[in-house]
């Protein structure tokens, strides 16, 4: 049987590294709660939107109110965007949060990183959707080319989309083989 051997310098040095790199993730967390601070924001502004379109829900045109219902759909899927990555990201980087709740969703805890790409880019499209959607309703304001710019960028983050599915696809495939 051999000696129990007393760790050595480089040893509790690397420990005492690891220990702190492993603590920094913690550094994290501020900004989590800066993304909760904006989903704060973003219902001041969607209660601020929603208060100027009961004012002028009469005198307003059938395309002012949908292009005002648009805006609140829009910061509505920014908030829940936003949700997603406090969630998400805290989980994957921070810490599991140990929350036994009837509403806690279905997804929390089990979107690792590779899901949350594909939900955070999934989240864009729609929100770049309905800002389309408004632009094309208002499009007497735009020129043909502010328009196709606008489409562009649209099509920009679904082709992206759909690339960062295909790369998942493919990634979970080969490390499928793998094992």
């Amino acid at each position: 049987m051999e000696p129990e051997q007393k760790p050595h310098f480089g040893h509790k040095l690397e420990k005492s590294l690891e220990t702190t790199l492993f603590s920094g993730r913690w550094l994290l967390a501020p900004f989590f709660l800066g993304l909760l601070f904006a989903v704060v924001l973003l219902l001041v502004k969607f209660c601020k939107q929603l208060y100027a379109m009961v004012l002028v829900t009469f005198s307003a045109t059938n395309q002012e109110v949908l292009v005002g219902i648009l805006t609140l759909v829009d910061t509505a899927l920014l908030a829940g965007l936003l949700l997603i990555i406090i969630f998400s990201g805290y989980e994957n980087f921070v810490s599991k949060m140990d929350i036994n709740h009837a509403d806690r969703p279905s997804w929390m805890g089990k979107v690792g990183f590779s899901g949350l790409k594909i939900k955070l880019i999934s989240a864009i499209v729609a929100i770049s959707a309905v800002e389309l959607l408004k632009v094309f309703i208002s499009s007497e304001e735009l020129t043909s080319q502010q328009l196709a710019w606008k489409v562009g960028i649209h099509l920009t983050f679904v082709i992206s989309g759909v690339l960062f599915s295909i790369t998942d696809y493919i990634n979970s495939k080969t490390h499928d083989g793998a094992h």
